[in-house]
């Protein structure tokens, strides 16, 4: 059941909130042993807060948009009483956090329930959700292939239907790229929109927190929650001027993203194909400040206590703290100026199109990808599209594609602030039967 129908549901009177956590909660204990997309259960709090919700319903009170919707957050978010673990056990000695993160707060205050944590790559470095600490997070889809990372917790747990909300963050691609392996919705929004307060951080100048869906309807809902505004009177799509992004975000697609990227394009009626320029270093940056700033933030504990940290995590984060200062400010320099060069791309188009991934997931056992014909770590290679995107602070809603086999999905690209144009597309999309979720029951492939 969608995020609107439970709440609709519970202000009607119609479910019960504490038999709707209740259920949220057996349903994980029961079913995520196939997905691991779980790290703690939130269980006397949730249920604490659905009854209390249940006692305003009878006073008559207004419950929220969200009432009764249970809801789960990647493990960097503050959780009012609970260790933010960040997927490491490098902070398991840090107090428990007095408050809730501010988007947690918001969610909350229109009713909605947090009911779980979700496992991620350790400090949100990767795109893969293998933690040496709190395990490897499976695909729902086939649980032999990659999840996506680092917000891989949080699309798992939707797509096997688990939870139908769930938090992530997105420093170089880690809500788009977990959504498109796992075939939910999934938004990075317009850069510094909502407050990160309460959220552990990989690279400030780069994170953005965004919600993982099952259906476009919760994704819009829980945005403008989050956002604490209307998307407003979407607009006439046939008036869009819609391009493809090509040159580097045209190359090294499977045949079946391509397929899927035309057949978006197609329905669109975008033939326009435009560039940026010199994205491979945009890339190169994005991975420079991610290093530069992540190590600066560990270096203490670094120091302190290196070997806690899983060894993929700690040598990169050695490397970054370790980059010289001209390369940073090179780095920052060129962000600049390509921020300028995408932000010119929308005074003449509204919305671009491009693949959120090169293909399907990888297989687990074969944790690779191609890129101009050499197999490269999918880890850190699985952003090819996603991080060249990042550091120029454009809404960027990821939409599921409805195809036969394993999910993929194409990332919708809008200027900064109109979240609305990319709503209005991909719900074209969706009433056209291209862009869709199509959830895993929960008891998981047969055979598992």
């Amino acid at each position: 059941m969608s995020a609107t129908e439970i709440a609709s549901k519970v202000r009607a009177g119609e479910l019960n909130p504490t038999a709707v956590i209740g259920g949220a909660i057996a349903l994980i204990e029961g079913a995520d042993t196939r997905y691991n997309s779980v790290t703690r259960v939130l269980g006397p709090r949730a249920i604490g807060e659905a009854e209390a919700l249940g006692r305003r319903l009878r006073a008559g009170e207004d419950v929220g948009p969200l009432a009764g919707v249970p809801f789960g957050v990647k493990d960097l978010f503050d959780m009012a009483g609970e260790v933010t673990t960040a997927g490491s056990i490098v902070l398991n000695e840090n107090p428990p956090a007095d408050a809730d993160a501010s988007v947690v707060r918001r969610l909350c205050a229109a009713g909605a329930i947090p009911v779980a944590t979700l496992n991620m790559d350790e400090f949100a470095y990767g795109f893969a959700t293998e933690n040496a600490h709190y395990g490897v997070t499976r695909n729902p889809h086939d649980v032999d292939r990659l999840v996506g990372g680092s917000s891989g917790g949080s699309a798992a747990a939707v797509a096997a239907g688990l939870l139908p909300v769930t938090l992530g963050s997105d420093t170089n691609g880690s809500i788009r790229v977990p959504a498109s392996l796992c075939g939910v919705w999934g938004l990075r929004p317009t850069q510094g929109l909502l407050p990160l307060e309460g959220v552990f951080p990989l690279s400030a100048s780069l994170d953005v927190v965004g919600p993982f869906t099952a259906s476009l309807d919760d994704l819009q809902l829980v945005f403008e929650v989050l956002a604490d505004r209307a998307v407003g009177t979407p607009p006439d799509v046939e008036g869009l001027r819609i391009a493809q992004l090509g040159g580097w975000f045209a190359r090294n697609m499977a045949p079946e993203m391509e397929q899927g990227v035309t057949r978006v394009l197609a329905h669109l009626r975008a033939a326009d194909v435009v560039e940026l320029p010199n994205v491979e270093r945009a890339r190169a940056a994005a991975f420079i400040i991610t290093a530069a700033e992540g190590g600066n933030l560990h270096l203490p504990r670094l120091r302190a206590r290196a070997a806690a940290y899983d060894p993929a995590t700690r040598d990169r984060l050695m490397a970054g703290a370790l980059m010289p200062a001209t390369r940073i400010l090179q780095a920052q320099r060129f962000r600049t100026w390509f921020r300028a060069q995408a932000h010119a791309l929308f005074e003449r188009y509204d919305v671009l199109v491009a693949p959120a991934v090169p293909g399907v997931a990888p297989r687990r056992d074969q944790p690779v990808i191609v890129v101009d014909g050499a197999e490269v770590p999918a880890r850190a290679n699985l952003g090819l599209y996603t991080q060249p995107l990042s550091f120029v602070g454009m809404p960027i809603l990821t939409a599921p594609l409805t195809v036969e086999g394993l999910p993929l999905g194409v990332q919708l690209i809008a200027a900064p602030g109109r979240e609305d144009r990319l709503f209005a597309v991909a719900r074209s999309l969706e009433s056209a039967g291209i862009a869709g979720c199509t959830l895993v029951p929960p008891q998981g492939r047969p055979g598992l």
